[in-house]
């Protein structure tokens, strides 16, 4: 019995020993099969050392097909790899290879505009790269391919290995149509740290990678220093796959920390346009959605920075084509980023603009995204006087082919100075938006939104003669400036019904006179079409009658007075009106408090 005990694990040794893996040919054949989904073929497997526990096998014209998505030839093909590996981890199910000379290596990897791979199990998610164990590492004549539609990038690649001197792979490819020259060269394989580079050369775009990889070709665990130079951050972004957008030049830095399945991302400095930022962010990828963690600072910020300059070009021929609008055109479209989760908070110390001072001086808010729902919440605009706080909400959640658009946005502690400039009225400011639309960008989704927009003036001042004008007083108006009158309140309210604004109040309350106004305005061509009638509060010099009417558009807005208001027969009529003593029932005061309250609610 106690020979038997003995025997038998020396009896298992032994075969374990001399075992000739060569008749696992089959087996490894239909273990492939399952893996790839397509028939693997081996011409040969057999073992070329003699006795031992870590065993080293060849194999000879392997050949996995390609998928059938991903178009004609193989996927991999082998002439021959000779593996050596331990047995011991067979015994619970692992294969963990110790050393692989590879010769006449060819791997073609596809992945499709959906973001299916053709190096993935089938039906399951792309993979990312893999720890391992490897001592050592030769790889002559091998050649890799690779094409992504989904990025638009491409690259071919001769790759080879040895223990004098090391990893190397270079070749040519194209990152969103700009062709590049690429490089990677990493040390030579064994156990421990394993430091490398990566480099992509070319005219549009320049990337540099040095890191350590915590075992040799494990990039589930890696830290690496990050430099990039683009003409847009778009084509950077093709190559780290983040969800950015198209921009003016760009130039990055950036420290990074890669533990499977979280990206860090911290020191993260750079420029765009002449638009500086510095930040952090986290990148955790799980089931297939990825979520984001993290804060940017911008010192100074040129909106116009964050467009590409084919799309400045556009924005530049539609103003020219339809006029300057209030309401920007930009896009808001999120139905491709369908896979990205998070929050990202911000902060701009100044915001400046190529056609002249902004009134902006300084932003912050927090951006979250849940399954393309954007919130954009706590918004604080400052101005050089005043701040604008609220926030913005798109939704194309289920599937929606256009996005909705939500705003609340509050405007408290401004000045007609400040917001306008120079000019000879004075008075606080305080505006409340609140609409909501559908539409691929701002200005169309406003073109349909429904809601309400109030502006008030109040405790301000103006020109006497101005005040005199707003109750028709053409007499006045026209003997020249007597001192400022006390503009007691502007008071505008918007109810809009599908893009549509109906004026609802519209009164400027001077000391002097009020006027009163009707009409609507229409979006997205922001067209005016408003009545106003005025009166004054004191006896008039020269009254007219009648109304004048504002076309045009906001931005270029149009007083039209009809001839009948002006002609010489109203104004001797308002002149005999005058001598008489007759002038027309006087302007009263306006509730500016409770209109005030109205509006901005």
């Amino acid at each position: 019995m106690v020979a038997l005990l003995i025997g038998l694990p020396l009896l298992f040794l032994l075969i374990l020993a001399v075992f000739p893996w060569g008749l696992l040919r089959d087996a490894v054949c239909r273990a492939a099969t399952e893996r790839f989904g397509r028939p693997v073929t081996i011409g040969s497997v057999h073992r070329v050392d003699g006795i031992g526990f870590h065993p080293t096998i060849a194999v000879e014209d392997l050949k996995i097909p390609q998928a059938g998505w991903a178009g004609q030839g193989d996927f991999a093909a082998v002439k021959r790899a000779e593996i050596r590996f331990s047995v011991w981890p067979l015994l619970r199910g692992a294969f963990v290879p110790e050393d692989i000379r590879v010769s006449g290596l060819r791997l073609a990897l596809v992945r499709d505009r959906q973001g299916r791979t053709n190096w993935s199990r089938p039906g399951e998610p792309e993979e990312g790269g893999s720890a391992t164990d490897l001592q050592g590492l030769t790889v002559t004549d091998g050649v890799v391919s690779y094409r992504d539609a989904k990025e638009d990038r491409q690259a071919v690649l001769n790759v080879a290995a040895d223990p004098d001197r090391g990893v190397r792979a270079e070749g040519e490819g194209r990152v969103r149509g700009a062709p590049v020259r690429i490089a990677f060269a990493g040390a030579a394989v064994k156990p421990g740290r394993w430091p490398f580079t990566a480099d992509i050369t070319g005219e549009q775009l320049v990337m540099k990678a040095v890191g350590t990889m915590d075992r040799p070709l494990d990039t589930d665990a890696m830290t690496l220093d990050l430099t990039a130079k683009a003409d847009d951050l778009k084509r950077i972004d093709a190559v780290i796959e983040a969800g950015l957008f198209q921009t003016r030049p760009v130039q990055l830095t950036a420290h990074v920390r890669h533990e499977r399945p979280r990206w860090t991302i911290t020191d993260l400095k750079g420029r765009i346009g002449r638009s500086d930022l510095s930040g952090r962010l986290t990148v955790d990828k799980k089931e297939g959605r990825t979520r984001l963690d993290g804060e940017v600072t911008a010192g100074q910020l040129d909106f116009d920075d964050l467009s590409s300059a084919q799309g400045r070009a556009e924005a530049a021929a539609l103003e020219r084509r339809i006029g300057p609008r209030l309401v920007p055109n930009t896009r808001i479209d999120i139905g491709k980023i369908d896979t990205t989760d998070g929050t990202i908070r911000f902060k701009v110390g100044r915001v400046v603009s190529a056609q002249g001072p902004s009134p902006i001086t300084g932003l912050a808010g927090r951006m979250t995204m849940d399954h393309q729902l954007l919130t954009i919440g706590d918004i604080r605009m400052s101005l050089r006087e005043g701040v604008v706080t609220g926030q913005a909400v798109i939704d194309q959640r289920n599937g929606a082919k256009v996005p909705k658009l939500s705003v609340d946005l509050q405007l408290r502690g401004a000045s007609v100075l400040s917001l306008s400039g120079e000019t000879r009225i004075t008075g606080h400011v305080g505006a409340r938006a609140k609409l909501a639309g559908v539409g691929e960008t701002v200005r169309a989704a406003i073109g349909r939104a429904n809601g309400r927009i109030g502006l008030v003036v109040a405790n301000g001042t103006l020109p006497d003669r101005y005040a005199t004008a707003l109750g028709f007083d053409a007499g006045a108006a026209f003997m020249g400036d007597s001192g400022k009158a006390t503009l007691r309140c502007l008071v505008l309210g918007v109810d809009m019904t599908n893009g549509t604004g109906r004026a609802d109040p519209l009164i400027a309350d001077t000391s002097r006179s009020r006027l009163d106004g009707t009409g609507t305005v229409h979006f997205p061509d922001e067209r005016l079409a408003l009545r106003l009638t005025g009166a004054p509060k004191q006896g008039a010099t020269l009254r007219l009658a009648g109304a004048a009417t504002v076309t045009g558009t906001l931005q270029k807005p149009d007083l039209v007075i009809p001839k009948e208001v002006k002609s010489v027969g109203n104004i001797f009529k308002s002149i005999g009106r005058a001598i008489t003593g007759d002038t027309g029932p006087k302007a009263q005061n306006a509730a500016c408090g409770a209109l005030a309250r109205q509006v901005l609610r």
